[in-house]
């Protein structure tokens, strides 16, 4: 149960699951809801605190997004970022205009009140500021609590209201102190106990799922992926051998990934685990094909029939789990029964950063193989989301505490095609085999290195290029392996990874001697956006 929570209302920024993530790392429940949510609707939860966050928009706008002026009644503290504080400061009575002097980047901070939000930093703080307007003439209801250069209401506190708004982004690394400022909103301002916990999580899930399934089987699909693994074992603990796991081989998993997930769910955990070796007909139907996005539909229409030639076999199946998690229920929409919104309107350039990676429809086009696609309605089944108000690192704390090995927990994400996208082209067998060479020398001498649990993502990619080389005094023309590794903390944006060039040399050196039909290997070092971290 929740016993107390921080509504982060969504103006439409591209940090928003930034900010929700941090709450939580403060173990404070937090849950993002649409901005015109009702008040109605809040004043039933257990809330301690309102966050108002950024947005594109500019408040003096006919069509800027609002919310219900009514959440000053509520009688919890509202802290408002960027577009949040804009728009809480003239709902107060404030005025905001276009800035003469706007803030993109840095910004350095100079607080002069440091009663509650600000209590425990410096007097002058780093922060990253993104605005063209800002707030002037805030009226007798407001006290200044910072200003930069060129921002004299760079923070505000509302005497009466219980309002507070900052002019910067407290949630983005870029703002060394973003953290303390929120633990003080949360524990000083709202007066948080800090009772979510990863224990008290897993119990009540455990609960919610033996309420929902009752008696009926429930067929979990397992790719060996820490969101599968998580929601198998999850279920496993709650209802035993009602569970069965379905693993579909598409001949495009990794060198000895099959036997190493048989060896971990059905001979360690003893879960119940079909295997349906469907990597035949995957790859005959991939001939020839060299478009990604076909390649994708293509992969994803074969594992529907792979997993419903498993799945209509099993008795009294009812219900089919699924990894969602939350960003997925963020960024696809929930049903409004959830409480759940979708993610907001695209960027107009008022708030500038990053741009936005890509439209909803877009996302929602890639991410549609990664898992079942129409298969509940299909084959009549209910769906059990046991981790769908989870973010990925809370989803890996949920692995640790139910015994999951490291391998598993701290599994660098792996697409739902496989090496099907890490193979620009046509895939064919023996391309697979150079490709699935070349990957398993990169993830090995990552983890000799000591740097698999620095780096959020690695991957090797065979292009669809042959270069001239010399070997063993000959020419050669062959194949190019690209590697790309990147950091990042919510893989929206990334950078390319700051490898060792020993280690660069090692793991090039390996591919090229020991791949046979490798001739060259590059690193690519850009950073995302422009490029994705995948590269189809």
């Amino acid at each position: 149960m929740i016993r107390e929570m921080i509504a982060i209302l969504d103006f439409g920024s591209q940090y928003i699951q930034l900010i929700a993530r941090r709450v939580r790392e403060h173990n404070v429940y937090s849950r993002i809801f649409p901005a015109r949510v009702s008040v109605d609707e809040l004043s039933k939860l257990p809330l301690q605190g309102i966050i108002l966050s950024g947005g594109p928009a500019s408040v003096y706008e006919a069509d800027a997004p609002r919310c219900d002026e009514r959440i000053f009644d509520l009688g919890v503290p509202i802290l408002g970022i960027c577009y949040g504080m804009q728009l809480g400061c003239q709902m107060l009575g404030a005025e905001v205009i276009p800035a003469r002097n706007r803030e993109f980047g840095r910004a350095s901070l100079t607080i002069l009140d440091k009663i509650d939000l600000f209590a425990t930093l410096p007097d002058e703080t780093l922060v990253w500021a993104s605005h063209g307007d800002q707030v002037t003439n805030p009226g007798q209801g407001f006290v200044k609590l910072a200003q930069t250069k060129t921002c004299p209401w760079a923070a505000v506190r509302h005497q009466e209201k219980r309002f507070f708004g900052v002019q910067f982004h407290p949630e983005v690394s870029h703002t060394p102190k973003g953290p303390e400022i929120l633990k003080n909103f949360l524990y000083d301002v709202c007066r948080c106990t800090g009772d979510w916990k990863m224990s008290d999580f897993v119990a009540e899930t455990v609960k919610s799922i033996r309420r929902q399934v009752g008696d009926a089987t429930v067929i979990c699909g397992l790719s060996g992926g820490v969101d599968s693994s998580v929601v198998a074992s999850l279920l496993h603990q709650a209802i035993g051998e009602q569970l069965v796991c379905i693993l579909v081989d598409n001949g495009l998993l990794r060198r000895n990934e099959r036997g190493s997930i048989v060896s971990t769910f059905r001979d360690h955990f003893h879960i119940d685990l079909r295997v349906v070796d469907w990597s035949s007909q995957f790859l005959t139907a991939l001939a020839g094909v060299t478009e990604p996005q076909q390649k994708r539909k293509i992969i994803g229409a074969e594992f529907i029939k792979a997993f419903k030639s498993e799945a209509t076999k099993i008795p009294n199946a009812r219900f089919l789990a699924q990894g969602t998690l939350y960003p997925d229920v963020i960024e696809s929409g929930a049903p409004r029964g959830e409480g759940v919104p979708p993610l907001s309107s695209s960027l107009n350039g008022k708030e500038q950063g990053q741009d936005a990676l890509a439209t909803h429809a877009k996302a929602a086009n890639i991410k549609l193989h990664h898992n079942v696609g129409g298969l509940p309605a299909q084959l009549g089944f209910e769906l059990v989301e046991p981790l769908r108000d989870l973010f990925k690192d809370e989803v890996r704390v949920v692995g640790e505490y139910l015994g999951l090995p490291d391998d598993i927990v701290w599994r660098h994400p792996f697409p739902g095609p496989g090496l099907g996208v890490r193979i620009l082209g046509e895939v064919t067998p023996k391309r697979l085999e150079v490709l699935r060479a070349a990957d398993e020398i990169l993830i090995d001498e990552i983890k000799a290195a000591g740097l698999y649990r620095s780096i959020s993502q690695a991957l090797a990619v065979l292009v669809p290029v042959s270069t001239v080389g010399v070997m063993g005094d000959e020419r050669s023309y062959e194949n190019v392996v690209a590697i790309r590794a990147v950091d990042t903390t919510d893989f929206m944006t990334a950078d390319f990874s700051h490898i060792p060039y020993e280690v660069l040399s090692t793991i090039s050196s390996r591919i090229i001697n020991e791949v046979r039909g490798v001739n060259r290997v590059v690193y690519d070092i850009s950073s995302k956006p422009p490029a994705t971290i995948e590269w189809e």
